[in-house]
């Protein structure tokens, strides 16, 4: 009975922080390398944790585990991190059981994203599944909930299409250009300056136009070789950029000045020219659309297509949740079942053996007594009381640890409690 009791105690908690109360700086405090992961699920082993694993993003860092009290999963994160207790109790928060069963559905099929319907997130509940599972700190419940997220996340993609369209602007550009540029792959593209969305276009353009003529110029030329071996790209001199304008199909701008760094004296076009200004302020002038052939498209208009997807995804919310409603329930019942199945099997081997020492004596004290006729009527009573109290602790509105704890006391029953 004290393994019981032991489990009893033992609950299920997410303890964590996001993007919604705490800032880039608290995010940062908290977050956790590959290698703090390791050494915190090793330190929650030699604790006695039985079962967790570790999650953290730019955007958030979480701890699932079995724990007595939701504090020895905090004093973990806080001791292989930056971060206070003081900084976790000013933006965290703490999910018991079903809630925190609800909060890793919502986090692995991106309902709880930053930007909705994110499916990278799904990858960081694998990894960091699998992680624990290398370190031995996972159980049948675990994994069960795992493949359950894992599960909704596929549907979700599947049969919703909450995760269609450009959620970033470097993404949202590159959607504009292969959808406004016949064989993108054969074009010259050049991008003049090294701004953060320029880069994240680059790579996108990289990834999904196999164009191997992108040029790069940037005012600092070793900058501009840095980036440029991430990305495979080619390397121009600022002395250069008014030649290699002439050669392009598509310039980038992402140079981040004060000031416009192109206007349309720079420009000798002898083609079209689609024009991306991805700099806050406008780094490409206005005037530039004197000159016959230019398209020019800012930051703001594909910033707009970025809100108007995430405006167009917010309609498929009621789908997606009904998905994760439906295999919740399935995990849920699951755990009941898995919860109050040895009690059940307990009472039906008690309610055997009163069955049995009831045949034995009836059949010493009445003559020519059907004993096998007695075994099937006794058998199926056994199995409609079984039954009932089977459907009772399955009700939601059941209190399943009290439920079980009174069978146990009336019955007089001892059962042993898996995980």
């Amino acid at each position: 009975m004290e393994q019981n009791t032991k489990t009893k105690s033992t609950n299920f908690y997410v303890v964590g922080l996001n993007y919604k109360k705490a800032d880039a700086e608290t995010r940062g405090k908290f977050s956790l390398s590959d290698q703090a992961k390791m050494d915190l699920l090793d330190q929650a082993k030699a604790e006695g944790i039985e079962s967790m694993m570790a999650i953290s993003t730019c955007n958030r860092t979480e701890l699932y585990g079995f724990a007595e009290h939701p504090f020895q999963l905090i004093s973990l994160l806080c001791k292989h991190s930056s971060g206070t207790v003081d900084d976790f109790q000013r933006v965290a928060y703490v999910h018991k059981n079903n809630e925190a069963v609800g909060h890793m559905f919502k986090v692995g099929t991106g309902m709880d994203s930053q930007i909705l319907g994110d499916f990278e997130i799904i990858s960081q509940v694998k990894t960091g599944f699998l992680t624990a599972r290398e370190k031995e700190l996972t159980n049948n419940y675990f994994e069960r909930l795992v493949n359950s997220v894992i599960q909704a996340s596929k549907r979700i993609k599947n049969e919703t299409e909450i995760s269609t369209g450009a959620t970033s602007v470097s993404f949202a550009s590159v959607h504009y250009i292969l959808n406004n540029v016949p064989d993108i792959s054969e074009k010259n593209i050049l991008l003049f300056g090294t701004g953060k969305i320029g880069r994240n276009t680059c790579e996108n353009l990289v990834k999904h136009t196999k164009n191997n003529q992108i040029t790069l110029i940037n005012r600092t030329k070793d900058k501009a070789q840095k980036i440029a071996g991430k990305f495979n790209l080619i390397v121009k001199d600022y002395a250069d950029l008014q030649a290699e304008i002439q050669k392009a199909d598509v310039l980038i701008v992402a140079t981040g000045a004060q000031n416009p760094t192109i206007d349309k004296e720079l420009l000798n076009l002898k083609k079209p020219l689609l024009i991306l200004d991805l700099s806050i302020p406008k780094n490409v002038n206005d005037n530039v659309l004197e000159i016959p052939g230019v398209q020019l498209v800012h930051l703001d208009q594909l910033s707009q297509m970025t809100d108007d997807t995430l405006e167009k995804r917010k309609q498929y919310v009621p789908q997606a949740m009904q998905i994760i409603e439906e295999i919740k329930e399935e995990f849920i019942t699951w755990t009941q079942a898995r919860k109050f199945a040895p009690t059940i099997h307990a009472l039906k081997a008690k309610l055997e053996e009163i069955k049995e020492n009831e045949l034995r004596y009836q059949k010493k004290k009445i003559e020519n007594f059907d004993e096998q006729q007695a075994n099937i009527i006794t058998s199926r009573i056994i199995q409609k009381i079984t039954t009932h109290f089977a459907n009772h602790l399955k009700d939601e509105s059941t209190e399943v640890n009290e439920s079980i704890e009174w069978i146990e006391k009336v019955f007089q029953l001892e059962t042993l409690y898996n995980e």
